[in-house]
């Protein structure tokens, strides 16, 4: 793993984003034709290539992409402490309009990320993206990409659940494991207020009051789906019910 330190920049409520669990496909290079990229660039045309004066697009990606491989060296470490086989999500894809990424025939909404288990690869709304780094900063990078990691290794480990709630906590539990474990070597650092910062983040992303535990798109409410982040940003993986 790199020992570069990467600032966590504050996450606040402008990161209200729904992060979803996806399954399907992606039509994917020819394997004959060389291998995939594992994370994508923002289209060309993108509405968002200009830049509005506080981050720009090459600032996104850089910072995306230093997301992905942290997740990828954490993980790695992981599997390899566990003697398991580690496998990189195959791709990050960036899309620009409703519909111009399919999982399993569904079309992947707008303001929306998701991973998806047939196909191997994480999607995210570019324009959403980008306008979230440039108003939140890299923290939502981090969780996001980390929110989203944490799906494909669940879907590597075989991991399922009865309930969509429960698949979403465990997933917030491992990204806040994979995050507090990077601050504590050292390989991440979190400045002071940010743990207060993506507290306020989580409660953003939190289900509706009224929204029922047991629906289909269920991800927690603002206290689950914080008692699951920080349960495993103080834990580790220990506190995620991965055994």
């Amino acid at each position: 793993m790199t020992a570069r330190p990467r600032t966590l920049l504050s996450l606040s409520l402008a990161a209200a984003a729904v992060l979803t669990l996806g399954c399907g496909a992606l039509p994917l290079p020819d394997p004959d034709s060389g291998p995939a990229p594992t994370r994508g660039t923002l289209p060309d045309g993108s509405p968002s290539a200009e830049p509005d004066g506080t981050m720009t697009v090459a600032e996104f990606e850089r910072d995306a992409g230093a997301a992905v491989d942290t997740a990828v060296e954490y993980w790695s470490a992981v599997f390899a402490d566990s003697k398991l086989e580690f496998r990189p999500v195959r791709r990050i894809v960036p899309y620009l309009r409703e519909g111009e990424v399919a999982c399993g025939g569904d079309p992947m909404p707008e303001n929306n990320a998701a991973y998806c288990s047939d196909g191997d690869f994480i999607a995210y709304d570019a324009d959403w993206a980008v306008g979230a780094f440039r108003q939140v900063g890299d923290a939502f990078l981090y969780y996001l990409i980390g929110h989203e990691y944490a799906h494909a290794i669940q879907d590597q480990l075989g991991v399922t659940h009865r309930f969509t709630i429960d698949h979403e906590l465990q997933a917030d539990c491992m990204a806040g494991a994979y995050l507090g474990d990077e601050v504590r070597s050292g390989r991440l650092r979190a400045d002071d207020g940010d743990l207060d910062e993506l507290r306020d983040g989580l409660v953003a992303v939190a289900d509706d009051p009224d929204q029922p535990w047991f629906a289909p798109d269920a991800h927690g409410t603002a206290q689950q789906r914080t008692k699951a982040f920080f349960g495993g940003y103080e834990d580790s993986l220990k506190a995620c019910d991965l055994n």
